[in-house]
């Protein structure tokens, strides 16, 4: 169902507020520079930060502005079933395509209570539901055998998989077979999953390089296998860049030196790159001819 070079979208802001003219004008880069489908709302969209009424808005704008000429996965996900159920639910409502669901985090709950929540969104939203599994910030790891109980569930229809695990998304990939879609969310692992069976990538240094990214997924998928190698290893340093500090703190600060946005402004707890993490990403940028 989700097939090439997805982004994580940032959400810029103005005086603490979300800036939608640049929202939308980000839509517009991404899309007139071949990216397969956005997704606000995610990590990289400081979901964490966002009001609910701030995070519903932002979904809609970015439906309203995509225009259905690419898919929307809308970031939905909670550690709370209850408040994930009403995000997707309003996602669906503004003509979402899908929603994108972290595992829930903090509470930390058993392989059956990710496999109860997961179910309870399914019966409840009726939405494509895109699986987000990162143990880094989670604290859970979805199991390749629950993730194969999950694949029986017929609106779980793709895996964002940033577990960085290789062998663990081979059995995934092994137990699951074509019943779902697996994208990688690790830039750096992108080419690699796409090797073992992986559909594409839901990425954050996509909001910096978008024809970059969309060139070396279109490139594997031609069964140009030394032409998306040369991408991926030309594209490497770059996507490393991206989490010299906790993301979205470089891509933000990225896109406010190229010019993508007028701003790198963030909400606490996140916070400007100490000095001399930014020299490094000025560095990383100039060497792509991204910054003077």
């Amino acid at each position: 169902m989700f097939k090439g070079s997805y982004v994580a979208l940032v959400t810029p802001f103005k005086d603490d507020q979300v800036d939608e003219e640049t929202l939308r004008r980000l839509v517009e880069f991404q899309i007139e520079n071949g990216t397969s489908g956005i997704v606000p709302c995610g990590t990289t969209g400081e979901s964490a930060t966002l009001t609910h009424e701030e995070h519903k808005r932002v979904v809609e704008i970015v439906i309203d502005q995509v225009a259905k000429r690419v898919p929307v996965i809308a970031g939905a996900g909670s550690n709370n079933t209850a408040e994930a159920i009403e995000l997707t639910k309003h996602a669906k409502k503004a003509g979402a395509d899908a929603a994108l669901h972290i595992t829930p985090y903090y509470n930390k709950p058993t392989q059956e209570g990710i496999y109860l929540h997961f179910q309870a969104l399914a019966k409840e939203c009726g939405l494509p539901i895109v699986v987000y599994n990162i143990q880094g910030r989670t604290g859970v790891n979805i199991t390749p055998q629950t993730m194969a109980r999950l694949a029986e569930i017929p609106e779980v229809v793709a895996v964002k998989e940033a577990s960085g695990n290789l062998n663990q998304m081979a059995e995934m990939i092994n137990l699951c077979g074509d019943k779902v879609d697996f994208l990688s969310g690790d830039d750096a692992l992108t080419l690699p999953l796409l090797s073992i069976g992986g559909s594409g990538v839901i990425s954050v240094v996509n909001n910096l390089v978008p024809k970059m990214l969309a060139e070396l997924v279109d490139a594997w998928f031609a069964g140009d296998l030394a032409g998306a190698r040369e991408k991926a290893n030309h594209l490497f340093p770059l996507s490393q860049a991206m989490f010299i500090e906790t993301n979205p703190i470089p891509i933000k600060t990225a896109m406010a030196l190229t010019g993508l946005i007028p701003n790198a402004e963030m909400r606490l707890p996140m916070c400007p790159m100490q000095p001399a993490n930014l020299e490094k990403l000025k560095a990383v940028l100039q060497r792509y001819g991204l910054l003077e």
